[in-house]
């Protein structure tokens, strides 16, 4: 794994309103049933399927920063370790636990580094995660990777939980893509453009497609997963 995701096509602006319910959830999925049947199969063997929302902000910013190309588990540890150190964690107080606080936590350099950048961006009031979530997506994803650090695909994974944004699907998830391989039977993994391209079919649901075939992953392998780039 490699940096953020790769610069594919930004997803299309938000269409429906936020998923905020599992009822939305299962509106979602009751029209991707129906467009792709193929997702039928999919469906009954992902089971529940969460809606996964976290609170706008700073700390679900980071949360999805901390997550970058590490597993479940590396990314939960750095996250309990940075939020004992730093409580309550936002910007002024991380920047102010400063660069012995975020090596304890397991932080690496350039994960110190975005977190510095969105740390003075939000201060500064060039960026405000709150109206990245009323926005439409592909105007959100411009402006957070505006900042150092922040490629689509931590764009798009903070977008889809915090804002739940109805259609970003963030083609460049590993196990999202391995989920299509296994669901479709495909030799091998599908690449972010051709899982992007694969996508277009499911919207304006991609938000409800992603955690569907996130927890069709998690149903077929055995494991609980969160969102990891390529």
């Amino acid at each position: 794994m490699a940096g953020d995701l790769g610069r594919g096509d930004a997803p299309p602006a938000q269409s429906l309103a936020p998923i905020d319910t599992a009822d939305e959830i299962a509106r979602g999925l009751a029209f991707l049933r129906a467009t792709d049947p193929r997702l039928a199969a999919v469906i009954a063997e992902a089971g529940e399927v969460p809606l996964r929302r976290s609170e706008p902000g700073f700390a679900s910013l980071a949360s999805v920063i901390v997550s970058q190309q590490v597993s479940k588990q590396s990314a939960a540890a750095i996250w309990d370790r940075l939020t004992r150190l730093i409580d309550p964690l936002g910007p002024a107080t991380f920047l102010a636990g400063g660069e012995d606080a975020w090596r304890e936590a397991g932080l690496s350099r350039p994960k110190q580094r975005t977190l510095v950048g969105v740390s003075e961006a939000v201060i500064e009031g060039r960026l405000d995660l709150d109206h990245m979530c009323r926005i439409d997506g592909a105007a959100a994803i411009a402006e957070m990777t505006a900042i150092k650090g922040i490629g689509p695909w931590t764009a798009e994974v903070y977008l889809l939980f915090a804002a739940g944004h109805p259609d970003i699907f963030p083609a460049g998830d590993i196990a999202l893509q391995a989920a299509a391989a296994d669901a479709f039977e495909l030799p091998s993994r599908p690449t972010e453009k051709q899982l992007r391209a694969m996508a277009e079919s499911w919207a304006p649901w991609r938000g409800v497609a992603a955690r569907l075939f996130w927890s069709f992953y998690a149903a077929r392998r055995g494991r609980i997963v969160v969102p990891v780039d390529t």
